[in-house]
């Protein structure tokens, strides 16, 4: 064993501690950073805009500061960008992650010296929690490979500009820099095909041993890995020992990574967004991901089927359940507050908080007051998988409201199998039952003949990609949406379907 991974097992044997430390006083954690944020925040303009010098509890808190996502934000935001400071947060952030948003276009979220360590530090600590509970770190010697966005940065009233995964890059440890995969040239290839093809060159004859990446960006890598090597991955990378992703869901993508790979490989689960750093996997035998509270950002949850209603009520961490989907509200020393992101989380335990991500708020169907979730689908798939043995690249599923010759309406899957299917019908027909299962309003909508049964579409190979290029998405922390309550992506996938045979 190498001085390096015995430093390692030792490091996380610390950190792990710390870690546990505040996840067994998870109310106390909370109240601590809510403390904190306000009193660091009430001399800013959104400070006095909303009472922050009267606010020492969380029902001040509701009462002055109502719910809002981007949009509602962007006075705000706006003023930061023209280079105003103590608008969100004292002084100027360091850097804006730029995202693109499905609404109001370009998202320019805030990075703040406060809150920028933190991605830094839970991307690391979920390293040393799997280090720890395995006791395995001679990986850590090996190559690692992050796919990601390009690091280069332009500035915006002397603020750095960039997106999240390149500006992270800026802040890798110097005792990885050596280890790090791709070079910093690579990483800089805007176009992504390009910059896979060349990442393939780098990488195909070094001993990687960590990849990390979003699935099926992650999963074209390996495509492309295996047409120029004639190998699979894990022949062609021996010591490859961790992968570690986030973004989406991974079950969908699991069996074909095993294909792809020739073998199973552990993995660690990731809850990163430009906003802030939400959860981590610290276990490989528990469920969930563990809620990260004392990292600067104080949670708020909303029943999802409550959302909508005037006024609903705003639940701390001392008041979730189990099983119940929540949409997730977050106010941050990036000056976020009561900040809906948009995503909807379950939580899986209570002791220490753990959450899985189930979706995201606006994204569901719910053409006939069904209100079909990510969570839904990607379980009825995954069982479906399991039953009959075949693996897909991608799939959404949207609703079909005006079906052609009088016919009930129905939601239609778009699923881009990886080898022909033959049994179509069969697997239409367990994903719908899986899905009565778990959504009784969808049941009771095929029961009282207002919807049919599911229909499959299948896809080209490619086809998802090809979409996603064609919507300039390709690559970086880009992914298609898994449920959409109109046609809009619908439409632009009909293109893409093998000829006569929807089902």
């Amino acid at each position: 064993m190498s001085l390096k991974s015995i430093a390692a097992l030792l490091f996380a044997k610390h950190a792990t501690r710390q870690i546990y430390k505040w996840a067994s006083t998870p109310v106390q954690t909370q109240e601590s950073v809510f403390k904190q944020l306000i009193s660091a925040a009430k001399n800013t303009a959104f400070g006095k805009d909303h009472g922050f010098d009267k606010i020492t509890s969380h029902q001040d808190f509701v009462e002055n500061v109502p719910i809002r996502d981007y949009e509602a934000l962007r006075p705000y935001v706006d003023r930061v960008v023209a280079g105003e400071k103590d608008i969100l947060w004292p002084g100027k952030p360091l850097y804006f992650a730029k995202t693109s948003g499905t609404t109001s276009g370009a998202k320019y979220i805030p990075l703040t010296k406060e809150s920028m360590p933190t991605h830094i530090k839970a991307a690391r600590n979920a390293i040393l929690c799997y280090i720890n509970q395995t006791k395995k770190a001679a990986f850590v010697d090996g190559k690692m490979i992050f796919l990601q966005g390009s690091p280069e940065m332009t500035t915006q009233n002397g603020i750095g500009l960039g997106r999240l995964s390149g500006i992270v890059a800026h802040y890798v440890p110097k005792y990885l820099l050596k280890n790090r995969l791709p070079s910093w040239q690579t990483n800089c290839i805007e176009d992504w095909e390009t910059k896979v093809d060349a990442i393939v060159q780098e990488t195909k004859a070094e001993n990687m041993t960590v990849i990390s990446g979003i699935p099926p960006w992650v999963q074209m890598y390996f495509e492309k890995l295996t047409q120029a090597t004639g190998e699979k991955t894990g022949d062609l990378f021996k010591n490859f020992e961790l992968f570690i992703y986030g973004g989406v869901n991974f079950e969908p993508y699991r069996a074909k990574f095993e294909a792809l790979i020739g073998r199973k490989v552990p993995s660690i689960e990731l809850f990163p967004a430009s906003e802030g750093f939400f959860a981590f996997q610290d276990s490989q035998d528990d469920k969930g991901m563990l809620l990260l509270l004392d990292g600067g950002i104080f949670y708020e949850f909303v029943v999802a089927d409550d959302f909508f209603k005037e006024n609903p009520k705003r639940h701390t961490i001392s008041q979730v359940e189990l099983g119940v989907n929540y949409v997730l509200l977050i106010s941050t020393s990036a000056g976020l507050w009561g900040y809906n992101i948009g995503d909807t989380v379950e939580f899986t335990s209570l002791n220490p908080y753990r959450v899985i991500v189930t979706g995201r708020i606006k994204h569901y169907i719910s053409a006939f007051g069904e209100h079909v979730i990510a969570k839904e689908v990607e379980t009825a798939m995954k069982q479906a998988m399991d039953s009959f043995g075949f693996s897909i690249s991608e799939f959404t599923v949207a609703p079909q409201t005006n079906p052609i010759n009088g016919e009930l309406a129905y939601h239609e899957w778009f699923i881009e199998f990886e080898d022909p299917i033959d049994n179509l019908p069969e697997i239409a027909q367990k994903l719908d039952s899986v899905l009565q299962i778990q959504n009784s309003y969808y049941k009771d909508l095929l029961d009282g003949n207002m919807l049919q049964q599911l229909k499959i579409s299948p896809l080209e190979k490619g086809a998802f990609q090809g979409y996603m290029k064609s919507q300039g998405k390709l690559g970086g922390q880009n992914k298609v949406p898994r449920l959409s309550n109109d046609r809009k992506i619908a439409d632009k996938l009909a293109i893409f379907k093998l000829k006569n045979t929807t089902l």
